[in-house]
């Protein structure tokens, strides 16, 4: 347990270091959020390059502990693919279909380096397609949710918690490194991201975790006590995948393009209800630390219908969730 912890602690500094230190270089260059008045309503001008912050801490300490296998490297380059794309987005210089494409060729990386969901009842040709449509959706779910002071780098932090137990679990020695680094190199931004935030990780970041995140929820092994085990990462990536589909619903009942921006976001919503935004973040972080232990206990229990309860249960409170915060009105 040793070498997870130093490695942990390694990150989380680094991350301390980098934060403030990409804060004051987003400001000399210009690379900043400005409010508008509609949805970025923050009172000040805030500096982007948080997400470089979280990827270097994250690199260069996971190039400090172990050898990088092929899966490692193949993650690597592949984040890195989708953290050009965020920042030269962040810029403004990005079109919707640019971005999409880099993404889809991000993921292709990733199948080449031999990650893909690996499902014993389901062959090539439908999980190749399946794993891009799941990765394309992850990059962009962590970026649908990043709305709010810490809400991203929070719901990440526990989510790579989560993927770490796993890890260890599957005996799988490098994905629990890969895992426990990059939450060290989250909890260190969050020191500067949680309200009252002093930086951004704008589109660098966000599309950088979902990335990371959902390459490592495929990896690993989730059957061996029961089949519907492959539930599991769908649990604990509950709040993205919720968000995801509860933005697409508000706004295809309003009849607006998905990919538009609005305020149908569930944390602007319970925001409008009249929750702060550190109430919004910690009931964030504590759904997503119980969806996250919830989804370890689903992939290790062998009654199957245990796991059906538990997955009827949160399916029907997401919908009942989803009904709910329709009801509460933002402009």
């Amino acid at each position: 347990m040793l070498p997870y912890i130093l490695t942990f602690v390694f990150s989380l500094i680094l991350s301390l270091y980098l934060t403030p230190v990409m804060r004051r270089a987003a400001l000399q260059f210009g690379i900043v959020d400005h409010p508008d008045g509609k949805l970025k309503k923050h009172k000040k001008t805030m500096p982007y390059l948080g997400g470089i912050a979280i990827y270097f801490s994250f690199l260069l300490a996971l190039a400090f502990s172990f050898e990088l296998d092929q899966e490692v490297l193949g993650l690597l380059l592949a984040g890195t693919i989708v953290l050009l794309l965020g920042f030269i987005d962040d810029l403004g210089f990005l079109k919707t279909w640019v971005k999409f494409a880099g993404q889809l060729i991000a993921v292709l990386v990733l199948v080449k380096s031999g990650i893909f969901i690996k499902l014993v009842f389901l062959p090539t040709y439908v999980s190749i397609p399946l794993t891009f449509l799941w990765l394309v959706g992850m990059i962009n779910a962590f970026n649908i949710i990043d709305v709010m002071d810490g809400l991203a780098a929070g719901v990440a932090f526990f989510s790579s918690v989560a993927f770490f137990c796993v890890a260890l679990l599957n005996g799988s020695l490098m994905i629990a490194i890969v895992a426990i680094t990059l939450a060290g190199s989250l909890l260190g931004f969050l020191r500067y991201n949680f309200n009252p935030a002093r930086i951004y990780m704008g589109d660098t970041g966000s599309m950088f975790l979902g990335l990371m995140i959902g390459a490592m929820a495929m990896i690993g092994s989730y059957t061996e006590k029961n089949f519907l085990g492959f539930l599991a990462p769908l649990v604990i990536l509950g709040i993205p995948i919720f968000e995801t589909f509860q933005v697409m619903f508000a706004r295809w009942q309003k009849g607006i393009p998905v990919v538009r921006g609005s305020s149908d976001h569930y944390a602007l919503r319970l925001r409008a209800a009249g929750l702060s935004v550190r109430g919004v973040a910690w009931l964030s972080y504590g759904a997503a630390a119980i969806l996250g232990g919830l989804g370890i206990l689903i992939m290790n229990v062998s009654a199957l219908y245990h796991v059906v309860t538990v997955a009827g249960v949160l399916a029907l409170a997401g919908l009942t969730s989803i009904f709910l915060l329709q009801r509460i009105k933002v402009r």
